[in-house]
């Protein structure tokens, strides 16, 4: 990291902070070189941390709690205003929100230099003013590595944001990708940004792509880079990919950061090879809460309920106070391994601990707990509770899929309802409900299927894949298309029959008709 780098991490850090951190994550990757480099500063140390700028004693940043009146009575007095006054005067404006008077004493500049455009550019756009911020970024007669990077992170930002709400069709700001392709000289920090940002939008097999891109452009990734190339591989339970990075990570790093050590367990534990998750787990080295909630829910995901609550207890032991995300994932753990009262005994420890935020994915655990044990009054019970939203799609989800398992018509009616109310679109809840009604020989399953197809919604259809020698083929119900489907079908049909031989019974009166003669159709 060069000096003039380091002075613009200083200058630029305290604003895009707070406007990266929950859209892209990019805190990881800034926090650390700004607080180490110069400690907490307020953005109002922007415009003296400029290297373009000389250091001189203005009163301006001694002003306590950052009162912009008094600010300003003291700018108006200054006799002399060099670049650190105006910059100042600027940055508490950005930092208060001003953001008609920060443009207005911006213009009123005559010494722009390219931390006043920061400052200006990345207030707007932390606001969400972000086509003038754009419309700065492509005034700016100079750029530094601060501006192309908080630009491609805020355009990020609202592609995602526009995607999440839906209406990304008529969302045509597909800037941030053309701003990285102009950007000439690319940082790790402006490629996590961009990987990141990929990830937040789904494309993981992008942002696999975009961190090979990196390294033959020979960018060396850092810590956080890797966690979130891990996130991406665990996300598509790419075992060959987490493998070569994790290859990669060992040749890079020394010692691995907690949130890489977690990302890899994540990756291993999707993949199916949880000893080699919780080998890692056990490497000498400091582990944070992070490392035990990602093995605790590793066991959960493979319903090793047991060993989850021996690791729960090894956690108190090694001085590590439970959080929400703890509890998410034993109560999970107990309702994949049959293991009730010890879930609703993690239950009521969430409701009587003060400092643990009871959310609804701990209700929805333990409603999936009750309705796994055939205790689905107990779990309807449960749905009251006063952190809950009457119409939780997860939580009425749960109980509908306990409903199914014992065949309980008159709750799975009412948890359908609630589903049809909150997800009106979604296939699942009809399903579940046919199937209940098929289990008991009732021809309302057939009233509901008229139903959906009234309304235009159908069944999607069961997809699987395998990779096999750097080829990916994709397994869809009834698609004879592959060249090789007869000997596919002739192999199902043969491990189909030696598991019955082994007295495996398919359970016909808990799925439809349809499913059950998918397995044979490739």
């Amino acid at each position: 990291m060069n000096g003039d780098w380091s002075m613009s991490v200083a200058a630029v850090c305290p604003l895009l902070l707070p406007s990266c951190m929950s859209a892209l994550r990019l805190w990881r990757h800034i926090h650390v070189p700004s607080s180490a480099l110069f400690g907490r500063r307020s953005l109002s140390c922007l415009a003296h941390s400029s290297p373009l700028c000389p250091a001189s004693g203005n009163r301006l940043q001694a002003i306590p709690h950052k009162d912009v009146n008094e600010a300003e009575e003291l700018f108006e007095r200054m006799p002399e205003k060099n670049c650190i006054s105006w910059n100042t005067m600027l940055a508490f404006y950005a930092e208060k929100g001003q953001l008609d008077e920060a443009f207005h004493l911006f213009t009123s500049m005559q010494d722009r230099k390219v931390v006043s455009w920061n400052t200006i550019m990345i207030a707007m756009a932390q606001s969400g003013r972000l086509d003038e911020a754009y419309r700065l970024f492509d005034q700016m007669p100079e750029r530094d590595v601060i501006s192309w990077t908080s630009m491609i992170a805020a355009l990020s930002h609202n592609l995602i944001e526009c995607r999440r709400e839906m209406w990304f069709l008529e969302c045509h700001d597909i800037r941030a990708p053309g701003l990285f392709e102009e950007m000439k000289e690319k940082n790790v920090v402006t490629w996590t940004a961009m990987i990141t940002g990929c990830i937040e939008d789904q494309q993981n097999e992008m942002a696999l792509k975009m961190s090979l891109e990196m390294l033959m452009a020979g960018v060396k990734p850092n810590q956080a880079t890797f966690a979130n190339v891990l996130a991406a591989a665990s996300n598509l339970a790419a075992f060959a990919e987490g493998q070569q990075i994790h290859q990669i990570v060992s040749k890079t790093i020394s010692q691995f950061d907690p949130s890489v050590n977690s990302a890899l367990m994540i990756v291993y534990s999707k993949c199916g090879e949880i000893a080699i998750a919780r080998k890692l787990f056990e490497l000498p080295g400091q582990k944070d809460l992070v490392c035990w909630n990602g093995m605790i829910a590793a066991y959960a995901h493979h319903g090793n309920g047991q060993e989850a609550l021996n690791l729960f207890k090894n956690m108190h032991l090694h001085g590590f106070k439970p959080n929400d995300v703890t509890y998410v994932g034993l109560l999970s753990a107990c309702s994949h391994s049959s293991l009730f009262d010890e879930g609703l005994n993690l239950f009521k420890c969430v409701m009587n601990d003060p400092s643990i935020q009871v959310r609804e994915d701990h209700y929805a655990s333990l409603v999936d707990l009750c309705g796994r044990a055939g205790r689905l009054k107990e779990a309807s019970s449960f749905i009251k509770g006063p952190n809950i939203s009457p119409s939780s799609p997860p939580v009425w989800g749960a109980l509908l899929g306990g409903c199914n398992v014992h065949g309980d018509i008159k709750i799975g009616n009412l948890a359908t309802k609630m589903l049809m109310e909150a997800e009106p679109n979604n296939t699942g809840s009809y399903m579940l409900l046919s199937n209940i009604y098929a289990s008991k020989g009732r021809w309302n399953a057939i009233k509901i299927r008229l139903r959906m197809k009234d309304k235009g919604l159908r069944k999607q259809p069961g997809c699987s894949w395998i990779e096999v020698r750097n080829r990916v083929h994709v397994c869809m119900v009834r698609d004879k298309s592959h060249s090789e489907s007869e000997k596919i079908n002739a192999l199902l049909h043969d491990l189909h029959n030696k598991m019955q031989k082994r007295g495996y019974v398919n359970a016909l009166d808990l799925i439809s008709v349809e499913d059950e003669v998918s397995y044979s159709s490739f």
